[in-house]
């Protein structure tokens, strides 16, 4: 470590008149003096915690403290476990006996070393024992320092809250030795920052300017933070530790931390109890605290506090007290200190898991804040960076935060707007000035003070980007009002290490791409990449980078051409002279050559080429601000549009006053139109540099307004409402971006005469390639309001409604809806003002407001807008949670992709089937477009490159259209060959569609493709268009299915039905659940499944899961892995699979340090839908992290293995990992530990006992350990005979552990019978007792014969104490039900009982499990369990009849037909059923004949044992025919047990190709069914069958 001197003197900082809080670096001899001599004492108690005692300075401080005692002295220790989770009462109560068992007395001075944990813990302690005893705090994180160690508040937690059990108690001393902080891990030294931000946000603007000076300085130290190895002195152990270079920092340290303790120290001298000026301190916490109690304990509460300062400040703004300025200087500091400031930052997201924060949530934890007055909430009001707004918290409403914490606003009508209002409102600064500003002054030689500069989204990357260029020194001036850039003539300007992310920002985006062409190289980088969000890497930049790659500027385009990303390389040359450029999409690419062609090697001719300019009055603002920076441009005498810019340099002015944007003064002025109130904006007038400072007067004054224009400031006031005219026909070309203000201002004018009411815009071509197609933007959202329009070429026609009262609420048939912003600023300011006027003549206020969606989006040029619209302007505003049809979960669409060969079309079929969702393959529906003939006649016509463009249009479409609506789109093979189509499919994966890949075998594949005549020959050899398209299926895929060869019908139906269970799966339709009862897993170990595929259905038996030890394989490469995955799958059924890659460290084969390999076989298990994974704690965060966050529906445990018996169970390890667990917010955490004596079991027992906040699999390991295992509830880990080894130490068989748990009194022997007479063939014993047999159980099931209800219910449910079930069988299955308590649906509805269990204290439950034996049967030939979307068919009316319907029913039949051979007893049965069954009664040939459904699954309920009825035979053959358009093989059911193939089976399958199923699979099924509702565990059901079905 290093080990420079301390440079900073000892600083003792007085607090309620005593010098008691001292600060300075590594002065643990003064904190030992200080103690001894001004604490004396019989006895000191040193408390921390178990992670304090691994640091080298704790063994420091402790040494010298027990070297230095004083005879008759006594220094005792107590270590406490880490973390929030045992800051309770109990901790205390630990404490406290210790105390008392040591003798400790009323002298005692009792020493925290710790964080603010062991800091409010330990000063509670000393406020109750012997009724209060001496304390000193000694801070060891930052926030301690700064924060929680002053002022004298302790407590504990409650499982209701933080901190609710506590009391004032001042300290003796606050010893803060700033050293400690070298060993503070860097999420913990950046988290402490909030609070010192905090404390100088609201008390000191001197010291807040300091920490943003050194804010990337701090950053670079803490980031660089090392990982060392220590040996502790004091103990055997080694520990690795975080080792900051703070020494290099530590001026800025010091300062920092003292300065916080300063301003805190005077707060609480002044308000010891916090009645008033001391709740100032909890600036951000009101709100921040509430999300912590959602992100706990993801998030930090630093990071919380932090995104509650800029949500407070901005309700500050919204109140119109603090400046927007404020806000961003706030916000950018944070960011600067690398802390979260809104909860849906992508990188925050990804660490609290992608939790989200209910607003109602967020409301009711607001509700219970210590500051609050009873009912109403408080927050701290900020007034400007260094000063709070009065002298304690402010009583807010809840509608304002509502506001504030949402992202959807809900506009109310204007109606309480006085008509005599008159407001002036100052617009930030012009967002196309402050852009160029900032480009000229960086370029610039000397210093400019750039005046009312917008803070906004694009500027905030603008100067970001001159930063790290080194193109100016960038400072701040009148509290963060001015910027000041000390330009150095663009000779600094040097590539950087970091992109330029430019956001939204097209004109950042665009100025720095000629800005890039002047930038220097350094030795060991010779470029720089530009890129954006989303939307920016689709906005058009190609006509500026031809350009400037014909005048010698070499740009790369990194993904789509003509769009960000770019990489300019800097080794090339902006040579000047003639330059060329197309200027008809935007003029922003005129402006950009414009600023940087004074620094090209040789004077610039500009040439703008291809017809007029758009927007020409931006280029003559540019040219007039280059002539303020000393730059003349003139333009050519000879040529149009053609400009001579002569070689030179900016000289900076000294101040610069940017105008306020003129676009955002269209949204005031028009609000004033449409409200007909009076807007002045006093810095905008006619002799403004921006042309949209003529909307007042081309615009509004003709549409009925008096505007009154000066030179500088511009007033409208509007007509009465309802007044204003339509424009016939304006030309914006001057001012495109206020057409959308226009748009909604001519929604609501009428000309009164009947003529259409119509406004017509036009020169607005540009406005289509903004932040989103402005133009149909306008046209969709004005059409959700009732208002038509018709879009031209280069405009829009607006219909105007005849009155305001015309103007809708949007809204569907679900309800209203929002207004989609489409993340413009502009689409967003625009509607706002609709949105008043929709209700605002009526005088009813609580009209239905109307909601517009991402308001956040005006940022970009205004982010005090809404602040500006609510409390300057008057309107009522309010926020709210995203509608319910919004949240809810959409059927996102399939898309199947893979080798032609691969099986799509088929696995299409099952996946439509099992999801209920259409099909749509792609093929077909390119043939049908092309009218011509097929695929393969396309491309003999027009070639394959042809072909791949339209089939990626079609694609696109299709995804754009239907992305969202429940298809399954099948696609060709050769998809993934284009770059467009690739593109489509990784954005449709990115936005939650599933993208799923089906492989299969390559060398299978070959062999069909070769065969195959129907499609047009590969250009390329098969395999090597399969080695060319892996990575491309890999990388647009999100999913992955391996499909094995299937050899016969029955393996194939398996697979089909363990596809089903997958796609289920994946798209959330099926649930895992993880279970609460005694439940367990088989660990799998062969070094190759395939191998044994004769054993592995067998060795799950009765586990609830399957583990495959992927570190066990032969290979890890994705192909063998998910053979192996599919073969465990179709073997075990589809039982949920564990993955588990267990390193060595952990105790398995895989390689500690392959991270590379690691992180794809997980990536391929997320892919391949596995329910559970297997995460190891102690593998490196990015891992966990990378799983955690694309979890998707799989289930993750966090497991951690003791191998060497290193830690029992009360060491603070275990403690340690749990709250990882915890923090990582995995689904079940697994311990495993080894047992070195049997009492390590009974430890292990208190430790399960006190952690019941997750899922808990905890286990010893070695013979020792055994009886942990048998006592382990949830998913115990188990072996099997049939494994060549156990997968770990003292592993047991299922059936031993449920031996021994019966030995010890766990399970309690039962007795089943199984009643009714005749019984004496039935097979429901050995079905029953083969399975306690194979499981260990000590169950048995007899027969009890006889056809009295009354002897039932006196020798078994009245006699037998100890009575597991009954099987009930004819004829006692209708007499029973007066006896249940309770009676199951399906018990009710069929209206027989065949189960009964026993419910305690005498009562029982009926239910009915032949419907089970008879959908289980289907399901396991590869029936769809539900959206069957087929009608069914059932034959005979008897009580199986009954089961049958039920069952169809569930499985989603939309009509069951019903066929007899008497009738009348159908229609008995129909009556019986309620109607939403839909059942059909089949009377004749003629009804069969009519059948128009598709009927795809068949039960016979008839005796097979006689001759069928000839009618009711020929009713059968008519429904038979009935399968066009089944989805599956049409099944037909025999419920007959006997014989095993009978007539009507025949009939189905030899002459209409049905598949049939015979009875023996229901009788076993619903067998099965009974078993596993009593045993609750998984039943052996291949070896039942076997011997049921034994002749």
């Amino acid at each position: 470590m290093a080990s420079s001197a301390p440079s900073v003197p000892l600083e003792k900082v007085p607090i309620l008149g005593k010098p008691i809080i001292h600060v300075g670096y590594d002065i643990h001899t003064h904190i030992v003096q200080t103690i001894i001599n001004d604490c004396k004492s019989s006895t000191y108690v040193v408390v921390n915690d178990s992670n304090v005692s691994k640091v080298p300075y704790w063994e420091q401080l402790v040494t010298e403290f027990e070297a230095s005692l004083p005879e008759g002295s006594r220094l005792l220790r107590f270590v406490t476990k880490p973390g929030e989770a045992n800051k309770t009462r109990a901790t205390k109560e630990s404490i406290e006996d210790f105390m008392l068992r040591q003798g400790c007395t009323r002298d005692t001075v009792v020493v925290a070393i710790g964080g603010g944990i062991i800091g409010d813990m330990i000063g509670f302690v000393a406020s109750t024992f012997m009724r209060g005893v001496r304390v000193v705090q000694i801070p060891t994180s930052l926030l301690a320092m700064v924060d929680s160690s002053i002022g004298g508040k302790t407590a504990v937690d409650t499982p209701i809250g933080k901190n609710f059990i506590g009391a004032f108690w001042q300290p003796q001393f606050v010893l803060v030795d700033i050293k400690w902080l070298k060993t503070l891990a860097q999420r913990e030294f950046i988290n402490g920052m909030a609070e010192v931000i905090k404390t100088a946000a609201i008390w000191n603007a001197d010291e807040f300017t300091r920490l943003e000076v050194n804010a990337n300085s701090f950053l670079d130290i803490v980031n660089n933070a090392q990982m060392v190895e220590y040996k502790s002195t004091l103990t055997p152990e080694t520990y690795t530790i975080s080792n900051t270079d703070i020494e290099t920092i530590l001026d800025h340290v010091y300062k920092l931390v003292l300065e916080s303790i300063r301003v805190k120290a005077d707060v609480v001298s002044s308000d010891e109890r916090e009645s008033s000026l001391r709740n100032l301190l909890n600036f951000g916490h009101t709100i921040g605290h509430a999300y912590e109690a959602i992100l706990t304990p993801q998030a930090l509460h630093g990071e919380c506090v932090s995104i509650g300062m800029v949500k407070e400040a901005e309700l500050s703004r919204y109140l119109g007290i603090l400046s927007t300025t404020q806000v961003a200087r706030l916000s950018k500091i944070l960011v600067a200190y690398g802390l979260p400031v809104s909860p849906t930052e992508k990188w925050f997201k990804e660490l609290t898991l992608q939790k989200t924060t209910p607003l109602d949530v967020l409301l009711d934890k607001m509700s219970i804040d210590k500051k609050n007055d009873g009912s109403k909430k408080k927050c701290v009001i900020l007034e400007s960076i260094g000063k709070c707004y009065g002298t304690s918290a402010h009583i807010v409403s809840d509608q304002d935060l509502r506001f504030i914490l949402t992202d959807e606003t809900l506009v109310y009508p204007f109606n309480e707007i006085p008509a005599d209002q008159n407001k002036v409102i100052v617009p930030p600064g012009s967002k196309s000035i402050s852009n160029r500003a900032l480009v000229m002054a960086a370029l610039g030689e000397g210093t400019c003070k750039i005046k009312n500069l917008l803070h906004s989204d694009d500027t905030k990357h603008m100067l970001a980007a001159v930063d790290l260029l080194k193109g100016a020194n960038i400072t701040w001036e009148d509290n963060g009002e001015t910027v000041v850039l000390e330009g150095r003539g663009g000779e600094t300007l040097t590539v950087c290490d970091e992109e330029l992310y430019l956001g939204n920002a097209g004109t950042a985006s665009r100025f720095l791409t000629s800005v890039a062409a002047l930038v220097n190289s350094r030795p060991d980088k010779d470029y720089i990449i530009l890129t954006g969000n989303a939307r920016m890497q689709q906005r058009p930049i190609g006509p500026l980078v031809d350009s400037l790659r014909a005048n010698g500027t070499k740009i790369d385009y990194v993904k789509n051409e003509g769009s960000l990303p770019l990489k300019v390389y800097t080794n090339s040359v902006f040579k000047g002279g003639r330059i060329e450029l197309a200027a008809t999409v935007s003029s922003q690419y005129v402006s950009s050559i414009l600023m940087c062609a004074p620094y090209a090697q040789e004077p610039v001719t500009l040439a703008l080429v291809g017809g007029k300019p758009i927007s020409q009055l931006y280029v003559d603002m540019t040219i007039r601000m280059m002539d303020s920076f000393g730059i003349k441009v003139t333009a050519s005498e000879t040529e149009a549009y053609t400009y001579h810019i002569p070689k030179g340099h900016y000289v900076n002015p000294p101040e610069y006053v940017i105008e306020s944007d003129a676009s955002s003064a269209t949204y005031p002025l028009a609000f004033a139109a449409l409200t007909g109130t009076t807007v002045t904006v006093p810095n905008i007038g006619s002799s403004s540099l921006q042309g949209d400072a003529r909307f007042a007067r081309d615009v509004l004054k003709p549409m009925g307004c008096t505007v009154d224009q000066t030179a500088t400031s511009t007033t409208v006031t509007g007509p009465a409402r309802g007044q204003l005219k339509p424009l016939k026909h304006v030309d914006m070309e001057p001012m495109t971006d206020a057409f959308l203000t226009a748009c909604v201002v001519a929604a609501v004018a009428n000309d009164g005469q009947g003529t259409g009411n119509t406004t017509t815009i036009e020169g607005i071509a540009n406005q289509r390639v903004k932040e989103c197609n402005r133009i149909e933007a306008m046209a969709t959202q004005l059409a959700k309001f009732g208002v038509k329009t018709q879009e031209l070429p280069d405009g829009i026609q607006v219909f105007g409604l005849d009155s305001i009262d015309d103007l809708r609420i949007p809204s569907d048939s679900s309800g209203p809806i929002g207004v989609d912003t489409y993340d413009d600023h502009r689409v967003a300011m625009s509607f706002s003002l609709l949105a008043g006027m929709v209700n605002s003549q009526s005088s009813n206020k609580d009209a239905t407001p109307v909601r517009i969606l991402e308001r956040h989006c005006t940022g970009k040029t205004w982010p005090g807008w809404w602040d500006v619209l609510h409390t300057d302007l008057g309107a009522k505003l309010d926020g709210a949670e995203p509608l319910a049809s919004s949240k809810a979960n959409s059927n996102k669409s399939v898309v199947i992709i893979g080798m032609r060969a691969a099986g799509k079309t088929t696995i299409s079929k099952w996946c439509a089937a099992a999801l209920g969702y259409k099909l749509v393959d792609l093929d077909d529906l390119f043939e049908q477009q092309y009218g011509k003939g097929t695929i393969k006649d396309f491309v003999a016509e027009y070639g394959w490159e042809k072909f791949r463009v339209e089939e990626a249009r079609i694609f696109s479409e299709v995804i754009e259209k239907y992305g969202d609506a429940g298809y399954v789109f099948s696609t060709g093979g050769g998809i993934v060959e284009s770059d467009e189509s690739r593109a489509s499919l990784k954005k449709f994966a990115s936005e939650g569609g599933i993208v799923l890949h089906l492989h299969r075998d390559i060398e299978e594949t070959i062999i069909f493709l070769q065969s195959d005549p129907t499609r047009p020959a590969y250009v390329e050899e098969i395999r090597d268009v399969w080695l060319k398209r892996e990575k491309w299926y890999n990388e647009c895929s999100n999913f992955t299915f391996f499909a094995p060869h299937c050899g016969t019908e029955a393996q194939f139906q398996k697979l089909r039905n363990v596809f089903g269970n997958f796609v289920s799966m994946i798209t959330g339709k099926r649930t895992i659940e993880i279970p609460t009862k005694r439940s367990s897993f088989v660990c799998v170990n062969f070094d190759d499944l395939t191998e044994h595929v004769d054993s592995l259905n067998a060795i799950t038996y009765g586990c609830d899961a399957v583990e495959v030890r992927i570190d066990q394989l032969a290979k890890f490469d994705d192909d063998f892995v998910s053979r192996q995955l599919s073969t465990l799958r179709t073997l075990t059924d589809g039982l949920p699979i564990i993955f588990t890659v267990r390193t060595k460290k952990q105790g398995g084969k895989f390689d500690d340090n392959d991270f590379v390999t690691l992180k794809k076989l997980f990536s391929l298990a997320l892919k391949s839908g596995v329910e559970f994974i297997d995460l190891e704690l102690t593998l490196p965060t990015e891992i966990q992290y990378s799983v955690l966050n694309n979890k998707g529906f799989t289930k993750i445990i966090g497991s951690h293995h003791d191998f060497d018996a290193a830690f029992n169970w009360d060491d603070g390890e275990w403690e340690n990992r749990f709250n990882q667990a915890l923090s990582l917010d995995v689904d079940i955490v697994k311990f495993v530990g080894t047992a070195t004596s049997f009492e390590d079991n009974l430890a292990l027992e208190r430790f399960r006992f006190s952690h019941t906040s997750k899922p808990l699999i905890a286990i010893n390991m070695g013979q020792l350990g055994q009886v942990s295992r048998v006592l382990n509830t949830v998913l115990t880990p188990v072996t099997s005979n049939l494994l060549p080894n156990a997968a770990a130490p003292g592993q047991l068989t299922l059936r031993e552990i449920n031996e021994i748990y019966t030995s010890m009194g766990g399970i309690i022997p039962k007795e089943f019978y199984i009643i009714g007479k005749p019984i004496g063939h039935s097979r429901s014993p050995i079905l029953h007792n083969t399975g306690y047999e194979i499981l260990g159980l000590p169950h048995k099931l007899d027969k009890f014969e006889t056809d009295s209800i009354d002897e039932v219910k006196k020798q078994l449910l009245d006699g037998k104490k100890n009575l597991g079930g009954l099987c009930v069988t004819i004829p006692l299955k209708l007499d029973i039900i007066p006896l249940m308590d309770q009676l199951s649906d399906s018990a009710t509805v069929i209206g027989a009982v065949n189960t009964v269990t026993p419910l305690g204290n005498g009562k029982f439950n009926g239910d009915n499990t032949d419907w089970l034996g008879i959908k289980n049967s289907l399901v396991s030939n590869g029936i769809p369990s539900s959206n069957i979307g087929v009608a069914g068919l059932v034959i005979g009316a008897g009580g199986t009849s009954r089961a049958a319907v039920y069952a169809l029913h569930n499985m989603g039949c939309s009509t069951i037909f019903l066929i007899n051979r008497t009738n009348s007893k159908l229609h008995d049965l129909k009556k019986t059923f309620p109607e939403d069954f839909n059942l059909v009664v089949i009377e004749s040939n003629e009804d069969a004949d009519k059948i128009q459904e598709t009927i795809g699954v068949a039960v016979s309920c008839v005796p097979a044992d006689k001759p069928l009825d000839d009618a009711l035979m020929s009713k059968l053959e008519r429904c038979l025919t009935k399968t066009s358009n089944t989805k599956f093989v049409p099944t037909l059911l025999e419920a007959a047990y006997k014989p095993a193939f009978t007539p009507i089976m025949r009939l189905a399958k030899d002459k209409y190709q049905w598949q049939t199923i015979p009875g023996a699979q229901m009788l076993v099924h619903q067998g099965v069914a009974q078993f596993e509702k009593w045993t609750g565990l998984r039943a052996p059901f291949q070896a039942i069958f076997d011997e049921v079905t034994k002749d």
